[in-house]
């Protein structure tokens, strides 16, 4: 992927809008991708997933692999 603001960025925090971490593991970040599933899916039962949710879809958006 190019960096921040790229389309492959774009199209990560898309697929993070549908699955938490799923943005994170088309970029290759398979830690942080199984990090964001898990603390969502245990969140949303306490109804506070939606904050790692939207966690996870602001961190594939602004993802550069050069920092």
């Amino acid at each position: 992927m190019a960096g921040q603001g790229s389309g492959g960025n774009v199209l990560a925090a898309l697929c993070s809008f549908f699955i938490p971490g799923l943005g994170q593991l088309l970029q290759g970040r398979l830690l942080m991708a199984i990090l964001q599933f898990v603390l969502a899916a245990g969140l949303w039962f306490f109804l506070m997933g939606w904050l790692v949710h939207l966690w996870s879809i602001i961190d594939a958006a602004r993802y550069d692999p050069g920092r």
